[in-house]
């Protein structure tokens, strides 16, 4: 059990790591501006954000400007930095290590409030994970339309293009959550638990039925719900096969989880079924074709899938050595979570298997979303 004292000189010690890793930052990019900004923070970060952005192939930079090229030649021809829509091991690694840094001063926060050392945030966060997907699936339609049908047009777009969105999801869950807590310190609710779930139920309907609208008023988004069911569906058994497994074969991997574990190990269920249903089966279930990985991760297993041999990879695709790894990694998280981890730090624990869930159920909800509406 830790002391104020303890607990004070833990958040100096966070604030001055944060004010450093800054200061590093910021005075690279001010005195080596080509060097760090252009050769590392823009190629590996914020390039690839303007050229999902700009629905380009992808982003180069030379002599002092950028250029968006939309031919896989010239891109392949361009100069070094060349920054492509998606994410790379480097900025991946990065976005890792930022998402630890902020949690640790989200339990500060939390810690704080007086809120956070039970179970109960950690369902009530779960509508804003499936929101976070919705809301990138959005920002996905408006490349087929007309900057006059777009809701939000470029710059405003990056605030919703991975990995931008973690932060924008982080900004909105954290608003709400702080509002949430007004409202149950003020007694107009019993517990922040509620309005906390019902802003970010709505936030999500709001999403979709968005999504649906322009699938009735454009003709760049469609509708095919047979998609959804399939993954939803898949996910939600492969999740009850591998709980009973669990439950029968090794009933201490969820003593400390409990029904959260559950949670997590559907989660990326939904990440692997939407990738195997997208990737290898989406043109069998009505859509024009098959989707593309875009994590390096996700298409290195694809990769293997592709090792083996012809007729195996015509009757079980390439896509399931990722679903198998997803499941095999979320049972060891259960499996790691034990109970003296939420008895020593129930707050750092609740939020990490948040974070857990939101890298699962993210990009699970945006695959399966985009497959859905054809996107």
């Amino acid at each position: 059990m830790s002391t104020v004292t303890e607990d004070m000189d833990s958040e100096r010690l966070w604030g001055g790591t944060v004010a450093a890793l800054l200061a590093a930052l910021v005075g690279g990019v001010l005195l080596f501006p080509e060097r760090v900004y252009y050769g590392f923070v823009w190629h590996y970060f914020w390039g690839p954000v303007v050229a999902d952005a700009k629905s380009a192939q992808c982003a180069a930079y030379a002599d002092g400007s950028v250029s968006f090229l939309y031919d896989a030649s010239a891109c392949a021809a361009a100069a070094e930095p060349v920054a492509y829509p998606g994410y790379t091991l480097v900025s991946e690694v990065g976005y890792a290590l930022t998402m630890l840094l902020m949690l640790l001063g989200v339990v500060f926060l939390l810690r704080r409030l007086g809120v956070g050392q039970d179970r109960g945030m950690f369902y009530a966060l779960f509508p804003y994970m499936l929101f976070g997907g919705a809301l990138r699936v959005v920002e996905d339609a408006f490349d087929g339309l007309d900057a006059a049908e777009a809701a939000i047009s470029f710059p405003w777009n990056t605030l919703i293009i991975s990995p931008v969105i973690y932060f924008t999801m982080f900004a909105i869950t954290l608003a709400a959550l702080l509002a949430s807590v007004w409202l149950s310190d003020s007694e107009t609710t019993d517990s922040y638990y509620y309005p906390l779930a019902g802003i970010g139920t709505t936030l999500l309907v709001v999403a979709v039925g968005y999504l649906v609208v322009l699938a009735f008023t454009t003709d760049t988004v469609n509708f095919f719900p047979q998609i959804s069911v399939v993954v939803l569906v898949g996910a939600t058994l492969v999740t009850w096969l591998t709980w009973a497994g669990v439950e029968r074969y090794a009933p201490e991997v969820n003593e400390g989880t409990g029904r959260m574990g559950l949670v997590v190990i559907w989660a990326h269920a939904v990440d692997g079924v939407a990738n195997v249903v997208g990737i290898d089966w989406a043109n069998e279930l009505g859509l024009p074709a098959d989707l593309v990985p875009k994590h390096p991760v996700n298409r290195a297993l694809i990769g293997v899938g592709e090792q083996f041999p012809e007729p195996v990879v015509a009757l079980v695709g390439t896509a399931w050595p990722f679903l198998l790894v997803k499941i095999v990694a979320a049972v060891f998280v259960v499996w790691v979570f034990d109970e003296a981890i939420f008895e020593e730090s129930p707050r750092y624990a609740v939020l990490l298997l948040v974070a857990i869930v939101a890298v699962g159920l993210g990009p699970g909800t945006r695959d399966m979303l985009r497959a859905t509406f054809g996107i």
